[in-house]
């Protein structure tokens, strides 16, 4: 990431808490900046006047469209007019948070979305394939990682995909993963570390019968095993779930509009 330098030394000491505890700290803060930021940056008399006239236009387009469904239409088109003035004054404001926010995402997405691989932990690289694949695919690794089975594997039916999968393990460092299929080799990246490290586990492959090469690094799940009708929040809905409570808690106690 082009900002690691100036990112990592204000985040870097959440990795050493617990997932929920961290990614809690990190919607606090930037919900309560991006709130601030609106407040000082809009005209809250302005905002207010809109909010009220949008509340008082619904009232009345429900009343008006069983009693007159014609005049609920005319009434709806002013009413569009004011959430686009709405949407239109609190603009200026996202556009000073965006890219703090897309910097801080990224870093997030870097260190809170997988589990790293541990040295020396036992972990699996899995290939998938399209149909009408070639039998077998081999895996190669720079510096040498150490292979449980062969690592030539044959090519087994799956549920969704067929797939072959090897097991290993090795040392801390960053290897290259060099796959071998139907004569052309396809190159994928691994990084082993005992901190909160690692690389995108999944690469997709276009125009192949390889559809694409994942590591073994575990989701993360702040939330633990709570799922919602089978469900379960991964970072990004984690720190959306907590920033929408926090913002609407905040937004009513510094009554903003």
């Amino acid at each position: 990431m082009v900002f690691e330098g100036i990112v990592d030394p204000i985040f870097n000491p959440l990795l050493n808490m617990p997932s929920i505890l961290a990614i809690l700290i990190v919607s606090i803060v930037i919900t309560v900046i991006i709130t601030l930021v609106y407040k000082f940056t809009t005209d809250q008399k302005k905002m207010k006047k809109l909010k009220d006239d949008m509340k008082a236009s619904q009232k009345k387009l429900k009343a008006l469209s069983k009693s007159d469904p014609q005049k609920a239409m005319a009434m709806q088109k002013d009413a569009m007019k004011g959430n686009m003035e709405y949407m239109k004054s609190s603009f200026k404001s996202t556009l000073y948070t965006l890219i703090p926010i897309i910097i801080i995402f990224g870093w997030l997405n870097s260190h809170m979305a997988y589990i790293q691989i541990e040295p020396n932990q036992t972990f699996d690289v899995t290939a998938y394939f399209a149909e009408g694949h070639a039998p077998e695919a081999s895996l190669q690794s720079i510096p040498d990682l150490i292979f449980i089975d062969n690592s030539t594997q044959q090519i087994v039916s799956g549920e969704k995909d067929d797939f072959a999968k090897w097991e290993l393990k090795g040392e801390e460092g960053e290897y290259k993963l060099t796959l071998n299929y139907n004569n052309e080799e396809y190159e994928h990246s691994l990084v082993i570390s005992s901190e909160r490290k690692y690389v995108e586990p999944e690469k997709k492959i276009m125009n192949s019968k390889l559809k694409k090469i994942v590591n073994g690094n575990e989701k993360v799940y702040p939330l633990g095993n709570i799922n919602l009708f089978g469900w379960r929040p991964n970072w990004l809905w984690t720190y959306i779930i907590f920033s929408v409570v926090i913002s609407i808690g905040l937004r009513k106690l510094l009554k903003i509009y």
